[in-house]
């Protein structure tokens, strides 16, 4: 007996003990038999209900009375082993091929004998053409009753772009010809090129990797998604529902180059610009550099006879301003409001002559009324003033005493006199 063991344990190992209901019951001390956890699971397992699945054969190893077909996931990368029985393998019209897609009532099955987990398969069927179609049209219906179709939500290509971002497969003809195009009509243009597969299973997953990618980079003004022709089946990728809403969401316009002419996947209605090849694409990233050179030589003509007929109708313009008299002649104003300048000096010059003449003859004419009323005019008649001592004028010899002595002034000097005697007769009497 193993020391490492409590001496107690060996009784209990020895003697028989009630196996746990559950799993979870189980402990090193009560373990179950494998045979009981092998029959648990089958039965589990059994109760499992079976399953439609839709995946594509990548590996096909038939046998005498079974064949064991190798199923792989459309998008990722998970893959499981289907077991196909005689009978159901010969249901088929022909043989199944790698890279067939397929769908397949899948039921679990555990083996007790070797604790083997298989696949059981049922009624397979290839998906043809046909059903593809009509899946891919009930996706395009949906996809444009939400508007992802609309041409008004689509968002311009810029006029020229700085770097273009190129998702497309490794070494491949399309990266070739878009980045060949592009550069030779633009030489300058800069790409970011992202390879990733391009079909098969987690074809879509990573395009839509690389679109987010490129998207978040501010530098990328355009992505193109591109690949060369192939068959139907191949361009499935591009029709996948996440990924065209991927390129619904990007912020960056997005140029859809899938395939050929005759080729389009649902991604050239959702993206916001359609090229019909690789070749194409890379014609509509860019501008011509000739072209834009020959815009730019025409616009320039077209400035300079615009600027050279703005000048010359200018100069037109100014030539007849200039030929006007107060430009042409600018004195001739000066010289004409000269003349009526003389012309109101003369005339004002002989009104004023005329008034002071007339004034003149005015003043002389009262100079002449108030001189002959003047007391001087008539002592130079011969009249006389009498004035008595104190400056007074006699005009009344009655007022004058005998002896008095009186002022008598005459037109030149005066006398001094007495009164000697007084008269009352009045001038006129005799």
């Amino acid at each position: 007996m193993d020391s490492s063991f409590p001496a107690d344990a060996a009784p209990a190992r020895n003697a028989p003990a009630e196996l746990p209901e559950l799993a979870r019951d189980t402990s090193p001390e009560n373990p179950w038999p494998l045979r009981k956890l092998s029959h648990s699971l089958h039965g589990w397992i059994q109760k499992a209900p079976a399953a439609w699945v839709e995946g594509q054969v990548i590996e096909v190893n038939q046998r005498a009375r079974v064949s064991y077909v190798t199923l792989r996931d459309l998008e990722e990368e998970a893959s499981v082993s289907v077991t196909l029985f005689q009978n159901e393998m010969a249901r088929l019209e022909r043989p199944l091929e790698r890279g067939a897609r397929v769908v397949v009532s899948l039921k679990a099955d555990f083996y007790v004998k070797a604790g083997r987990l298989s696949m059981l398969g049922r009624d397979i069927r290839p998906v043809g053409l046909g059903d593809l179609l009509e899946r891919l049209e009930r996706l395009r219906r949906a996809l444009a009753d939400e508007g992802l179709f609309d041409p008004a939500r689509k968002k311009p290509l810029p006029v020229l772009p700085h770097r273009v971002g190129l998702i497309t497969g490794r070494n491949s003809d399309a990266e070739k010809d878009v980045v060949r195009n592009a550069t030779n009509r633009w030489p300058g243009v800069q790409f970011e090129i992202r390879e990733v597969p391009v079909q098969g299973a987690g074809s879509a997953r990573a395009v839509i990797g690389a679109l987010e990618e490129l998207d978040r980079m501010a530098e990328v003004d355009v992505i193109v998604i591109a690949r060369g022709g192939g068959a139907f089946e191949d361009l499935l990728s591009f029709s996948d529902e996440a990924l065209l809403r991927a390129v619904f969401a990007a912020d960056t316009p997005v140029v859809s180059a899938i395939g050929h002419e005759n080729d389009q996947p649902l991604l050239d209605h959702v993206a916001d610009v359609r090229a019909s090849t690789p070749t194409d694409a890379g014609k509509r990233i860019v501008p011509d550099v000739q072209d834009e050179r020959l815009r730019l030589s025409q616009a320039r003509s077209a400035l300079d006879r615009a600027v050279g007929t703005m000048i010359e109708r200018e100069q037109q313009g100014l030539a007849t301003v200039r030929s006007r008299p107060v430009l042409a002649q600018p004195d001739g104003m000066i010289l004409v409001r000269e003349e009526d300048l003389d012309r109101w000096r003369t005339r004002a010059w002989s009104a004023a002559s005329s008034l002071t003449l007339r004034a003149q003859d005015s003043v002389a004419q009262m100079r002449a009324r108030v001189r002959a009323l003047s007391p001087q005019q008539t002592l130079d008649r011969g009249y006389a003033v009498v004035q008595t001592p104190d400056g007074s004028v006699l005009t009344d010899a009655t007022r004058a005493e005998v002896g008095q002595s009186l002022t008598v002034r005459l037109a030149s000097g005066e006398l001094g006199v007495d009164v000697t005697g007084t008269s009352t007769r009045r001038p006129g009497e005799h």
